[in-house]
């Protein structure tokens, strides 16, 4: 379980400690339909995919969002986080391999708050972003 962030501790420039994934697969993807109730075929029939002009099916986006938030809720508990942003950059695909990482990239208060901004991504084995997003969490 994550700790709360010293916000005294904490520079400018602090890497998020990178976490990396196994690879996509079509299961995990059969079983994130399942879960997140969105059964696009895109996501896990591969004729349907070739016939809009994929080369395979990919991850949904939602999921690699949840991935995000697994390195921000890796970084300060759940609830400490205030703000959680993404942009998808690039399809994430079967196989891909997908490092998390991020930075912090600044430090304030507001309203009493002591809070932590930190840039977080992912990125697959090419070193390509997938998803690119920002958080903030609150620091002791």
């Amino acid at each position: 379980m994550a700790t709360v962030p010293k916000f005294d501790q904490v520079k400018v420039g602090d890497p998020i400690k990178p976490i990396v994934l196994p690879a996509i697969s079509r299961h995990q993807l059969a079983l994130y339909c399942g879960g997140s109730g969105d059964h696009n075929p895109i996501h896990v029939d591969l004729d349907f995919a070739k016939k809009f002009g994929f080369k395979d099916v990919f991850a949904h986006g939602m999921l690699s969002m949840g991935f995000l938030g697994r390195l921000v809720t890796s970084y300060a508990p759940r609830d400490r986080i205030r703000k959680l942003g993404t942009r998808f950059t690039s399809i994430t695909w079967v196989g891909d391999v997908i490092t998390l990482s991020g930075k912090v990239t600044g430090k304030r208060e507001e309203n009493g708050e002591k809070l932590i901004d930190l840039e977080i991504k992912c990125t697959n084995q090419n070193g390509q972003d997938t998803l690119q997003g920002h958080a903030t969490v609150a620091a002791a």
